[in-house]
């Protein structure tokens, strides 16, 4: 099935700035576009904010409007917004109550959902499952904990609090990113260890929250032992594993084609084709407007089960206030946000 306008089609990507330009608007009308990913360059002020998003569903309503909009140090919008914790802080609150850091973990994810949902943002790519092994120069305080377990105890409230203001949640990046220094932005990371190790350990975040998850991203990381491609590029990793033994049946969405980590598949039409391929139903493509381009240009691929998939990501609707002046009044939502100006 060929994609049209009238369904998401498998490519996300970006725009400059603070509004929709002509060109950009003419590029969003593509039918293989299925929606767009935001920036901080995106952002000045939470008004601002609103008339972007209003801009673009006025190109395509069905558009899915993204963000990496985690806490901490990736938090794409913030003055206007709450400041939320790196989710370390919740690793760490663990050590001494864990109960008080389930909380704090579902009122991090409620605020950031409600926060996204009132500017019309429809997803966030969080939580991060990787594993907190004090080596990785990307995910560092990104990630829960050391302890799988415990990890998957903490995102489990995040992804409830996200579903609490009615929005899917996005677990990254399959099947572990923690464990090797180098980032995929820039390089190309390897992980020498075998699957059992991978499998007993990194894996098991994403196996526990399988069922809860709309979407999955996959790590540009090659795990030699196990295939020689990164696993965003591999059937065994996305297919055998994710979806056969993992059982998962949301999105699955590439990590961005334009970083270092990907360039081992080739140009960006070959990217393209072997994430989707390997079982990518969304391949996103950032900050390069020129390969955006090329590959609506070139790519011709068959979008089979993804469009339904991509579109149940959408927010429950109803499950949250729409606009900031209604959420600022919300009893629930100034609970939480000032329960989480202690840990922030």
């Amino acid at each position: 099935m060929k994609p049209s306008q009238a369904q998401p089609g498998p490519v996300m990507l970006d725009v400059a700035g603070h509004e929709v330009s002509a060109e950009e608007r003419e590029i969003l009308q593509h039918p293989l576009v299925g929606g767009v990913i935001l920036f901080a360059r995106n952002y000045a002020a939470p008004e601002q904010l609103r008339a972007l998003t209003a801009a673009i569903r006025a190109v395509r309503p069905g558009l899915l409007i993204s963000v990496d909009h985690e806490g901490g140090r990736v938090q794409r919008f913030r003055d206007g917004f709450t400041r939320l914790p790196a989710m370390r802080r919740f690793g760490a609150e663990w050590e001494s109550d864990p109960a008080a850091a389930r909380v704090a973990a579902r009122h991090a994810g409620f605020v950031l959902a409600a926060e996204l949902r009132a500017h019309d943002v429809d997803l966030s790519y969080a939580p991060v499952l990787d594993l907190d092994y004090g080596v990785s120069t990307v995910i560092g305080d990104r990630a829960f904990h050391r302890d799988p377990l415990v990890a998957a105890e903490l995102a489990r409230a995040v992804v409830a609090g996200l579903a609490d203001a009615g929005m899917r949640a996005v677990g990254k990046h399959f099947p572990g990113h923690g464990a090797v220094e180098a980032d995929s932005h820039v390089a190309i990371p390897v992980d020498r260890r075998a699957f059992e190790t991978v499998w007993a350990d990194d894996i098991q975040p994403f196996r526990l929250l399988a069922a809860a998850l709309g979407g999955v991203m996959p790590a540009h990381v090659i795990y030699e032992n196990v295939d020689p491609r990164p696993a965003g590029f591999s059937p065994f990793w996305l297919q055998d594993v994710l979806r056969g033994r993992l059982g998962f049946g949301g999105v699955i969405f590439s990590d961005d084609l334009t970083m270092e980590g990907a360039s081992v598949a080739g140009g960006i039409v070959d990217r393209a084709a072997a994430a989707h391929g390997a079982g990518c139903d969304m391949v996103l493509v950032c900050n390069r407007p020129d390969l955006a381009v090329e590959l609506l240009d070139r790519w011709q691929p068959v979008v089979g089960d993804s469009a339904a998939r991509i579109a149940a990501l959408r927010p429950r609707p109803g499950s949250a206030p729409a606009d900031p002046a209604t959420l600022a009044g919300w009893p629930a939502y100034r609970q939480a946000r000032d329960a989480l100006r202690t840990l922030a």
